[in-house]
């Protein structure tokens, strides 16, 4: 009489500096949109969990913010909170973008790693765009400077590399029972995904600096018979004079990015959604307690 293999299960911790590529992997590696994409820097503000079950393994990766050398309390809680997730893991993956001129970045982002950390993997992401030999000078150096159990060489937009990750980790994750029903893909509500989807939006299309003083809170959420949901989001911004930016020539601006919201959530969804959007200006927002328990943080010491 055979026995079922045990279930296996195991978190793994996505590390890597600002716009290394760490959403676009963590989407790659789950097969759907978990983590908001953009082209900005800083995007990801919360540990986003994205869920793999592949036969009896479940991989639970942990999207962190970028690591860099934080200012302010706000990036510092980000920076703490990507740290803190490599710590909780049970492996960590260091992504690095080796389409950068040099390793100076990766040198810095090595730097910021606490001493005692879980086994870490070195990730080589988008290595379409350098030559071979870079390439292997790339890893032959970080691989003198840390310990890597294993070193993966992809590119994560094409999705090129991911099923041999899947396939290292199978075996490599901890005999033990499931965190999340099998047909979860993240940690994140349908009210957090909302809000999310708003910002992403807002990344892409509103000027550079703008991103970075807005958040998105979920004011108001109805759900009606025919499964169709009404929500009402506020886009909050912590000066007065970007509130015409965001809003546009005629409320311009706030349509287009609420439309393209809209149907990316209709999309995923697969049901209506009333979408409402407002501005509000909300000074110092990023000093709120209330906002970093929203997402996650530890509101550190200035």
């Amino acid at each position: 009489m055979t026995h079922p293999s045990p279930t296996r299960c195991g978190f793994v911790a996505i590390m890597g500096a600002p716009n290394a590529g760490k959403s676009t992997l963590t989407n790659a590696l789950v097969g759907a949109k978990v983590s908001i994409v953009t082209h900005k820097a800083q995007t990801t503000r919360r540990r986003i969990l994205g869920i793999v079950c592949k036969e009896q393994t479940q991989m639970i990766f942990v999207d962190t913010p970028g690591l860099f050398a934080p200012r302010k309390v706000f990036d510092k809680a980000m920076v703490e909170s990507a740290l803190g997730g490599l710590n909780d893991a049970d492996m960590g993956f260091l992504l690095i973008d080796v389409a950068k001129e040099d390793l100076t970045q990766a040198k810095k982002t090595l730097a910021l790693l606490p001493e005692k950390h879980p086994p870490l993997c070195l990730i080589l992401n988008k290595i379409d765009l350098i030559a071979k030999e870079k390439l292997l000078m790339i890893s032959a150096t970080l691989n003198a400077l840390a310990h890597f159990e294993r070193t993966f060489m992809i590119c994560a937009l094409k999705e090129y590399g991911v099923k041999e990750i899947l396939t290292y980790l199978q075996d490599r994750m901890e005999i033990g029972p499931w965190h999340y029903p099998e047909d979860q893909l993240s940690n994140l509500s349908e009210r957090q995904v909302a809000c999310e989807t708003v910002r992403e939006k807002l990344f892409l299309y509103l000027h550079d600096e703008l991103p970075y003083g807005l958040t998105v809170d979920a004011e108001s959420w109805e759900t009606f018979r025919d499964g169709s949901v009404k929500l009402t989001l506020t886009i909050y911004i912590d000066r007065e004079q970007h509130k015409p930016i965001v809003l546009g020539a005629g409320g311009s601006q706030i349509k287009h990015i609420g439309k393209l919201a809209r149907e990316e959530l209709e999309k995923m969804w697969g049901h209506r959604v009333h979408l409402f959007l407002g501005v509000k200006v909300k000074d110092k927002w990023t000093q709120n307690p209330s906002l970093y328990r929203e997402l996650g943080l530890d509101m550190a010491d200035s």
